[in-house]
């Protein structure tokens, strides 16, 4: 039985009461006795949370009840066994750093691509202009060894500060194509779209949702291996089912959230 209900959602928008947010997020959570991690930065919200289906729903419709996060959209997944230790509520200088102050994601997003339509361009080889498709995954090398879309940009960046470095140094590979953004579940791709548009790309989509909305609406399809989540689950398979069933503490773990500050 698939019992816990695990979460990940973001959103980039304006917080400008982020210590009052964050002490009523972390009674919420502790009286639904929710495990795992949100945090808040004046940029926005970025959470991971798991519990009981209920639990979780009822956080879910009372984070919602805030206009801020009316449309906040969450990828979801099961588990045999709670994936947390414990429950942080966080606050931060970025809900995902990228140590680059010009990007500002709450004053407009980079266009995106949902799911189905990046699968249909993949299958007819190109975008309904006819040109060609550059995915490019902004996730972190040891996140890419456990599986990646066919034929992706990797620029073995070992944290995600390191993007806008890695962008100087390779933007050329980009000319010419469509450039698809991807990462884990939107908010790192999001950003780097965002970068990407600001440096003179031309072309930049962001997949809607990341790899788990990917694998949620189409499965596997030109998919290879399994995706990295910061958790006891370890990674997922494009049917969303877990590799391992065990607890562990994702901020202290992941290099793009555990920093101070």
């Amino acid at each position: 039985m698939q019992e816990i209900l695990n979460i990940a959602a973001y959103k980039f928008v304006g917080i400008a009461d982020g210590a009052d947010l964050r002490e009523q997020l972390r009674a919420r959570t502790h009286a639904l006795a929710l495990k795992g991690t949100i945090l808040l930065a004046p940029e926005g919200i970025n959470l991971f949370l798991a519990g009981e289906k209920d639990q979780v729903r009822t956080f879910l419709g009372e984070l919602r009840a805030d206009p801020r996060f009316a449309d906040l959209e969450a990828k979801e997944s099961w588990s045999q066994a709670q994936p947390f230790r414990r429950m942080l509520v966080k606050l931060k200088r970025e809900i995902i750093r990228m140590d680059h102050p010009a990007i500002q994601p709450a004053a407009g997003r980079a266009p995106g691509v949902d799911a189905a339509t990046l699968k249909r361009w993949l299958d007819q080889g190109h975008d309904d202009a006819g040109k060609p498709i550059a995915l490019l995954d902004t996730r972190n090398a040891f996140e890419v060894d456990h599986g990646t879309f066919d034929g992706a940009i990797d620029w073995r960046i070992g944290k995600f500060t390191d993007f806008p470095k890695a962008l100087k140094q390779h933007a050329d590979e980009l000319a010419g194509k469509t450039v698809v953004s991807f990462c884990t579940g939107g908010i790192r791709c999001e950003k780097a779209a965002i970068l990407m548009r600001e440096a003179g790309v031309a072309d930049v989509l962001q997949l809607e949702g990341g790899i788990l909305k990917y694998f949620e609406q189409v499965g596997g399809a030109h998919y290879h291996g399994e995706c990295f989540v910061f958790d006891g689950r370890e990674s997922l398979a494009p049917d969303l089912s877990a590799r391992a069933n065990r607890a562990s503490a994702r901020a202290p773990e992941d290099p793009d959230l555990a920093r101070k500050g």
